[in-house]
């Protein structure tokens, strides 16, 4: 019944009616799921849902991506964080990988020609670790077959016959210099310092004494032919020099020839194995021609002088296994055990472990590092396949984005390390060989990091061109009906939970729509399902059920609820103390309940504002306090400023608006956001110009429009519950009730207890299209039809703000002249006596 009138009276009769009209029923306040519709007895005779459930548009998207094969075809999954957005990329992903050829091995080599630059090779899936394995037997093998060789006869022969005749060579040569130098009259004498001429008298050499007892020509004959003798020396020396050097290639040439005699059939086998791969072949290439340079690597060094420490003695053989590991072969991808093209999933995305990394090891002191400690990173795993990555976790690590899009351009991964990159010093590194990439790249992350990155990021649109967008929620049909139950399904086996029965599923079926907030539709964030199936069986247990019902559901959602909403029972108690101050019986004009959302993440729950309006002769317009002091975010700020728009569009058609009016939210202290309460607001600000008195036992929400359309607003749900509890607390009077858009209907999925209050009569939901529908209902009085003279109905609440805004514009215009002025004061003056 409306406030203020007599239900006999005929407009009390015609108010009574409109809230009747305006009243939504008891069975448009929650979406039931009829357990009987349910074509099983409990979930154990469910399939398991196979991927995910009502995301048609994204998979159809994840297909497209998969499939074309064309540069810059990458997938960025769109979604909000539960909604399956991965699992569902790695299923799809996962799938289409199978049917696709194995990559090829890739492994790095010594580069022998150029140590800091080692080579890439690539090879059949598999045959990375053979090769490997084929080199580190060749070396073993090259260790026993190069010292055997050199202990034979035959080398041993033909080595002494090379310094047989060197030795021959020298003695002839000797022996020449030895009778050149007696047929010049000197001795050719060998001392440490060298070789010296000394003169000789009669085969007598002569003494430093006998010497310079020598008349002066003689001594200078003896100088000339000693000139001479030590010119024809130098010759014969530098002739010996040269025999030396050949015996010494001889030497070599013959070790190298019987190194290569003793690995030669090794090297050949290998050729035969791989001779359709060009790089291995050059590669044992370089090896071979590499080996009989480095010989004693491969015979047994000489045994250590007793005495030496042990360190030193270790230290010889670590260098010889140091010098023979440049042979080895370093696997970079091995993909002997993969079945079709690679899927790598990187949790944890830093530059190094996208990018791979190039090691470094302490020795004695020094950090060095060779070809065999370049290390893989994911793109490389995933190289002729799929990399699968959280665009947040690439973006908040330093230089992976960067990187990752540099790789994706070029279409080659190229391994060096930060530190090489911003050195303020050159140094000398490893600089690997890049290796060519074709990688199919899917990130997932929110709609909001997509949008960012396609607008700040020229190079993201370039390559992530095809977006997969996972909506929050889906049509509430009967095959998604069934997929939900699928899901609950597949998740109890899984987790080894209890089985639901038909009852159990239907109720978290509306708790898929309690999710999103709308009856025709169910939330696709299945991790809060899952969540609550965990929950759910938990319980059950306790109870000692060994199926899941519908009473276990509504325990576990109350439970939940319970956990989390220890501020809502503090604010509460807040409101029912008087503390926050919310009238739910009478009348009062100029005031109104409000109600809002608080979100806290994990939880959201609704509450009520008292919303007050003050007004008076003046020219500001609407002032809204909360903007005045920067608590108004923007469309809240907007909402205000269309009931300015709206007043003057409906009453100050022929006079001018001479409105000062100030609107705030009472025993707020934090930013008021959103256009949800203007229409509350344009009713307290009604009321405040036609002096009627609203109905406190009634909250508001819903936006307006500048013709005075009611709008839709979210969080309804919440906003019913929230004022129903205060009004139960303070006392349920069956007046009370909440005005909403007629277009939120849709989205009420309320709790059972306000649902039966409702439909016992104990509070109220009204729906409205118009603001003259509100205010009517608000204030019992009715709005007012504009009539053809553009006056309104007396005794209306158009008629009554028209007066008053008709009299503030007069009040104005008197107020203006200086006659006007006078009488003011004078009226003030009267007043105050």
């Amino acid at each position: 019944m409306a406030a203020g009138k007599d239900p006999r009276s005929k407009e009390g009769l015609r108010l009574v009616g409109v809230a009747e009209k305006l009243a939504v029923p008891a069975e448009q306040l929650r979406r039931r799921c009829d357990p009987a519709i349910l074509p099983f007895e409990t979930t154990e005779q469910v399939e398991s849902l196979l991927g995910t459930v009502g995301q048609e548009r994204a998979i159809s998207a994840i297909e497209f991506g998969v499939e074309v094969d064309s540069n810059g075809f990458n997938i960025f999954v769109a979604g909000p964080p539960g909604s399956g957005r991965n699992a569902t990329a790695c299923t799809y992903v996962e799938h289409a990988a199978l049917a696709q050829p194995v990559p090829e091995d890739w492994v790095y080599v010594n580069n022998f020609s150029d140590p800091y630059h080692p080579q890439s090779i690539h090879l059949p899936a598999g045959q990375g670790h053979e090769l490997a394995g084929r080199m580190d037997e060749l070396v073993e093998a090259a260790r026993r077959e190069i010292p055997r060789a050199f202990e034979s006869e035959d080398y041993e022969r033909r080595r002494n016959d090379i310094l047989t005749q060197l030795h021959q060579r020298q003695q002839t040569l000797y022996s020449q210099i030895q009778e050149n130098a007696k047929a010049q009259g000197f001795a050719i004498e060998m001392t440490p310092a060298g070789i010296l001429t000394v003169p000789l008298v009669d085969d007598h050499p002569l003494s430093t004494e006998e010497y310079e007892k020598l008349p002066q020509e003689t001594k200078n004959e003896l100088e000339r032919r000693g000139e001479e003798l030590r010119q024809r020396l130098e010759q014969a020396l530098h002739e010996g020099r040269q025999q030396e050097k050949e015996a010494t290639e001889r030497l070599r040439d013959l070790e190298r020839e019987v190194a290569l005699v003793a690995v030669g059939h090794l090297f050949d086998e290998l050729r035969d194995r791989y001779q359709s791969y060009p790089d291995v072949i050059e590669y044992l290439r370089q090896i071979q021609e590499d080996i009989p340079e480095h010989l004693e690597d491969f015979r047994a060094g000489p045994t250590p002088p007793e005495g030496l420490p042990a360190a030193l003695a270790e230290l010889q053989g670590t260098s010889r296994e140091e010098h023979l590991s440049r042979y080895k072969v370093n696997v970079l991808i091995d993909n002997s055990g993969t079945k079709g093209a690679p899927v790598v999933q990187e949790h944890y995305p830093t530059y190094y472990n996208l990018m791979g990394r190039v090691e470094y090891q302490a020795r004695f002191g020094a950090m060095t590092t060779d070809f065999r400690q370049i290390k893989a990173g994911a793109l490389h795993r995933a190289n002729g396949g799929y990399l699968v990555l959280d665009a947040l976790a690439v973006l908040i690590n330093p230089f992976a984005w960067d990187a990752l899009k540099k790789a994706l351009q070029t279409r080659e991964s190229r391994i060096e390390n930060i530190g090489d990159q911003f050195s303020a010093i050159p140094a000398a590194t490893l600089k690997p060989e890049p290796i060519p990439l074709n990688v199919k790249v899917v990130m997932v992350g929110s709609p909001y990091i997509y949008y960012l990155l396609y607008h700040l990021d020229e190079d993201f649109r370039k390559l992530f061109k095809v977006k997969a967008d996972f909506g929050p929620d889906m049509d509430r049909t009967e095959q998604h009906v069934l997929r939900y139950a699928g899901f609950i399904s597949r998740q109890v086996r899984e987790r080894k939970l209890r089985h639901f029965d038909r009852s159990g599923v239907a109720r978290l079926v509306e708790y898929g729509s309690r999710l999103v907030e709308d009856q025709k539709k169910l939330s696709t964030r299945l991790a809060d399902v899952a969540d609550m199936v965990v929950e759910a069986s938990y319980w059950a247990g306790k109870k000692g059920h060994s199926l899941v019902t519908e009473e276990d559901v509504e325990q576990a959602i109350d439970q939940k609820e319970y956990r989390s909403n220890l501020i809502e029972e503090r604010i509460q108690q807040f409101i029912e103390d008087g503390t926050i101050m919310i009238d739910t019986e009478g009348t009062k004009a100029a005031q109104v309940n409000g109600l809002s959302v608080f979100d806290l993440g994990d939880y959201s729950f609704g509450r009520p504002s008292r919303i007050t309006a003050r007004t008076s002769l003046g020219s500001e317009g609407v002032v809204n306090i909360e903007r005045e002091i920067e608590l108004s975010g923007p469309i809240h700020s907007k909402g205000v400023l269309i009931l300015a728009g709206y007043l003057s569009g409906k009453y100050a058609q022929d006079y001018p608006l001479a409105l000062s009016a100030t609107l705030t939210f009472e025993q707020t202290y934090d930013e008021v956001e959103g256009d949800s309460a203007s229409s509350t607001e344009l009713y307290v600000l009604l009321s405040a110009l036609s002096g009627l008195p609203m109905r406190q036992g009634i909250a508001v929400t819903g936006s307006v429009n500048q013709i005075g359309e009611v709008q839709a607003v979210g969080g309804v749900t919440r906003k019913v519950e929230g004022f129903y509890t205060v009004c139960k607390a303070k006392g349920l009077t069956g007046e009370q009730g909440v005005i909403l858009p007629e277009s939120n209907v849709k989205n009420l999925m309320l709790k059972d207890e306000v649902v039966q209050a409702v439909r016992d009569g104990k509070f109220h939901l009204w729906s409205v299209r118009t603001i003259e529908e509100g205010i009517e209902l608000l204030t019992g009085v009715p709005a007012g039809e504009q009539k053809p003279d553009g006056t309104y109905p007396a005794g209306t609440v158009h008629q009554m703000v028209d007066a008053k805004l008709r009299e503030y514009a007069q009040r104005l215009k008197e107020f203006g002249t200086a006659g006007g002025r006078r009488e003011t004061l004078r009226r003030r003056e009267e007043k105050a006596a």
